[in-house]
């Protein structure tokens, strides 16, 4: 077993933390912005469609300024839940999950409007003639028949939060034990002599990490897929 130094430990732990964290609290909003993507129109859906995939093409150190400026000590967002809550994002390992979860956002939004696309419409408005409202249509019909997606999304959320680096850096920084992930562990140990088996020890837990998450992503969909035909094989 590789010999891991503490800094690196540390490193491992909020990196999974952080990627978890921005995983899971960015679902509920990319599930509803993927639906509402997905299955209205409405004025501005291409404005809206943009600025999701917006920090796809900005780079990620104008995203990590932006939230600075914002949620900074000196922003108004920042200001504001420091003084009426104490809560505090800049320099914190909650903002490196904010910073994550943005840049992962869109991936995650992708991932789950085709999979609601994908849906057959005529079994929701099957649902809505016999009497469903449109929460439990959602509810019933398309969230389960979409869950694939929901899983892809998650997970790609869920990898890219792990690597992202310039985004978070600038806006936490880099400090060891607080805010130091994998990528900015391994970007410190570049300007380190001899940092080179730190930075390969790290990489590997993070291509093992990132694989895990593939492969039980794609066992889930699998799994749910062959429940689903045993369905419609039964109902036949």
């Amino acid at each position: 077993m590789p010999d891991f130094s503490p800094a690196e430990l540390d490193a491992i732990a909020l990196s999974l933390k952080v990627a978890l964290l921005a995983a899971l609290a960015s679902l509920p909003a990319g599930i509803a912005v993927a639906w509402l993507l997905a299955r209205r129109r409405f004025p501005g859906k291409a404005l809206l469609d943009a600025l999701v995939h917006l920090p796809l093409v900005l780079p990620p150190v104008v995203v990590g300024y932006a939230l600075l400026v914002t949620f900074g000590s000196q922003g108004a967002v920042g200001a504001f839940l420091a003084g009426q809550f104490g809560i505090t994002l800049a320099f914190r390992w909650t903002g490196a999950a904010l910073a994550s979860a943005i840049m992962g956002f869109p991936l995650m939004v992708r991932a789950i409007r085709l999979s609601i696309e994908s849906v057959d419409r005529r079994l929701e408005h099957a649902a809505a003639t016999l009497g469903a409202g449109p929460w439990r249509v959602f509810a019933t019909v398309t969230l389960p028949l979409a869950w694939p997606g929901i899983v892809a999304g998650a997970v790609l959320a869920f990898a890219k939060a792990l690597g992202e680096f310039g985004a978070t850096i600038t806006f936490v920084s880099n400090i060891p034990g607080e805010t130091q992930t994998i990528s900015s562990a391994i970007y410190g140990l570049m300007q380190v002599p001899g940092g080179e088996s730190g930075i390969w020890r790290l990489a590997l837990v993070a291509v093992a990490i990132s694989l895990a998450a593939l492969l039980a992503s794609e066992w889930l969909v699998r799994r749910q897929q062959g429940r689903r035909d045993e369905g419609d094989d039964a109902a036949c």
